[in-house]
């Protein structure tokens, strides 16, 4: 019988599997013409490189966006929110084939600055991407893209500071199964290494 502090260091092996979590839930917008447009929901994305600015999706090859983009060579990945948390799902489960998914969810498509596919202009950012290779990885095919442009909602601007606070739009995130919105700050970059800076014009007290 395992004792508490065994039981504590104590792990499951199981068969090999994607257990990478929380990732970023965001809806794909793809299509060069209004007739084409289509949304799809998407966890398997992240950036891959800073300079030049590259990230990735990856989808299954019967998915209908799969040949809409493979065929125009073009993106955009749109964050979502809590309040667009239902539209994130519902874009995930229904096909293109069959519905209009921005009018069935009341999104607005939005021109964007560099390429033909729409933005999400409910999502507070918008990532304009182009295509450059597709690895066929198995089951899902990755879409390696450059990052033409970022388009960015105002409403999380602070122009006092001059920064975007984008935790304040209680951004989506997915972990094995489930949708959840980002939680509390807990640190900037750096911070277990940063020293705390003495005041200016402190005066030590001797000790008593």
């Amino acid at each position: 019988m395992l004792n508490l502090s065994e039981l504590k260091m104590s792990r499951l092996i199981w068969k090999p599997g994607t257990m990478i979590y929380p990732l970023p839930a965001v809806m794909v917008s793809c299509g060069s013409s209004p007739d084409e447009y289509n949304i799809i929901t998407v966890s398997w994305t992240g950036t891959i490189c800073t300079d030049p600015p590259m990230c990735y999706i990856s989808l299954r090859p019967e998915r209908h966006s799969f040949g809409i983009i493979n065929k125009n060579r073009e993106f955009v990945i749109n964050l979502t929110t809590r309040s667009l948390a239902y539209a994130t799902d519902w874009c995930g489960i229904k096909s293109g084939k069959d519905f209009d998914k921005f009018s069935a969810m009341g999104l607005t498509p939005g021109k964007a600055s560099k390429v033909k596919a729409p933005i999400i202009k409910e999502s507070p950012i918008n990532i304009e991407c182009i295509l450059k290779e597709i690895k066929e990885l198995g089951s899902h095919h990755m879409f390696i893209s450059e990052v033409a442009a970022v388009g960015a909602s105002k409403k999380y601007f602070n122009r006092k500071s001059g920064s975007f606070l984008l935790n304040d739009a209680s951004l989506l995130c997915y972990s094995h199964g489930k949708y959840y919105e980002t939680g509390s700050y807990i640190g900037k970059f750096g911070f277990s290494v940063n020293k705390k800076r003495k005041r200016k014009n402190s005066v030590l007290k001797p000790h008593r």
